[in-house]
């Protein structure tokens, strides 16, 4: 089953979703809700809510519950890419201007927050305490992720270790707690639960290796932003750490690295790519995505054989090719 097929199957839940964002966002102050509106219409995968309406699947689904987790996670993972957007100085983002390049960064901070607030406000209708201890301890988690992330913006010399705990805390825990959020507000067992977050986890480690192997690999019609995007930030990926640690294009690499931090961000960054090209680092990065994907197809295999189980089965194998 192709990706579009299983949304396809999900239509009317999803539609609902996509309401109710836009009802959550909605605010009477003008420019906070043109704002708020201004990411949410430029669209995305919505792969947060798809992973939460799925586990749901595996308890008492009922759609009324799904969207106080599915709604909040999304937001969440909304403002986290408002606030990217201002640290990372991004003027396009899904081929849509972002929010701090149509308005400026003091809105689309406080956009972010905004949103943050919403989703928070929504998250707490839910009765479930252990719902709400998971996603504040995920939230806490993502920003020490994007602290961390700062820090290391042009340090050449960190190891695979640091990038992988950094993208744990920034893209695959929210991800996780999507599959097991949505697990527990339907009241499954936590075995169920612990599997679904563990399938989760291993899921959103291949999607940012792969994300950040399209930023060099990709082109900008595929990623909606240049190739190269995450370097010129001085943000350092796996591909490009696996690269620095060939001794044939590394000294290469290094000088091109320097000059892009030196430029401010500046400087083409398709010589650096070139030289990337050469090494095995993406070869190498996407070995080690697809070795997550496999433990994801582990996890899965302790569930019960419903769709539900399938169409996960059909995401992982999405995201371990996925070109977009």
């Amino acid at each position: 089953m192709k990706l579009l097929d299983l949304y396809a199957k999900m239509k009317g839940d999803l539609a609902q979703i996509e309401k109710e964002l836009e009802q959550s966002v909605a605010d009477d102050h003008a420019l906070l809700n043109d704002a708020s509106l201004h990411l949410l219409k430029a669209g995305g995968k919505r792969i947060r809510p798809v992973f939460v309406l799925l586990a749901g699947k595996f308890g008492d689904y009922r759609l009324d519950v799904m969207k106080r987790v599915a709604v909040p996670l999304e937001l969440i993972h909304m403002a986290s890419l408002v606030h990217d957007d201002v640290i990372d100085d991004a003027e396009t983002r899904r081929g849509q201007l972002t929010v701090k390049s149509k308005w400026d960064n003091r809105i689309a901070m406080y956009t972010g927050d905004y949103i943050h607030g919403k989703a928070l406000s929504i998250a707490s209708q839910l009765p479930n305490p252990q719902i709400h201890q998971i996603l504040s301890g995920a939230l806490v988690q993502m920003c020490i992720g994007e602290i961390e992330q700062i820090r290391d913006f042009f340090n050449t010399g960190q190891s695979v270790r640091n990038y992988l705990k950094r993208i744990r805390r920034k893209t695959a825990l929210l991800i996780a707690i999507s599959c097991k959020l949505g697990a527990i507000a339907a009241g499954t067992d936590q075995k169920t639960a612990n599997l679904l977050y563990r399938y989760g986890y291993n899921v959103g480690m291949a999607f940012q290796i792969r994300d950040d192997l399209l930023d060099l690999y990709g082109t900008e019609k595929q990623i909606g932003k240049p190739p190269g995007s995450d370097m010129r930030q001085g943000n350092i990926t796996l591909p490009v750490i696996l690269a620095l640690q060939d001794d044939r294009i590394r000294d290469a690499l290094l000088r091109e690295i320097e000059l892009i931090r030196a430029g401010g961000g500046a400087r083409d960054a398709s010589l650096a790519i070139d030289i990337i090209r050469k090494s095995a680092g993406g070869d190498l990065a996407d070995r080690l995505a697809n070795r997550y994907i496999k433990k994801a197809l582990r996890a899965l295999e302790g569930l019960p054989d419903i769709a539900a189980k399938k169409n996960l089965n059909d995401i992982a194998h999405f995201v371990g090719k996925r070109n977009y």
